[in-house]
């Protein structure tokens, strides 16, 4: 009885090559709005972050310094983003191609056969 043909919808493969793919689609149309929003939230947690060392320091029973005096601008803190956005992109990536290469093999095991 012969093998039912192949079809590159029931292979995993294809399917993890198309979820990454559609990331990276994904991921290009959100990066402007992405770089904006996490400005915003790396500006909060750099914020926080100087707010819990100066608790710290009130804590130890040394003189308090006023966090508005000695703000600084955070493109001079954190030039870059802290989390950017093509390190997720670079993950897309490699699932795309990994998945792509293994659904390469698939279909040619299955030409074989």
């Amino acid at each position: 009885m012969p093998s039912p043909p192949f079809r590159a919808t029931d292979s995993p493969w294809f399917w993890g090559c198309l979820f990454s793919v559609m990331a990276l689609v994904g991921m290009a149309l959100i990066a402007p709005k992405y770089a904006i929003r996490q400005r915003q939230i790396e500006g909060r947690f750099l914020g926080r972050q100087n707010a819990a060392i100066e608790r710290s320091r009130r804590s130890a029973g040394l003189e308090p310094v006023d966090l508005a005096e000695t703000a600084e601008d955070r493109d001079v803190v954190a030039p870059q983003q802290i989390v950017p956005l093509w390190t997720l992109a670079t993950l897309a990536v490699l699932a795309a191609t990994a998945s792509g290469v293994m659904l390469a093999r698939e279909i040619g095991r299955a030409r074989r056969v």
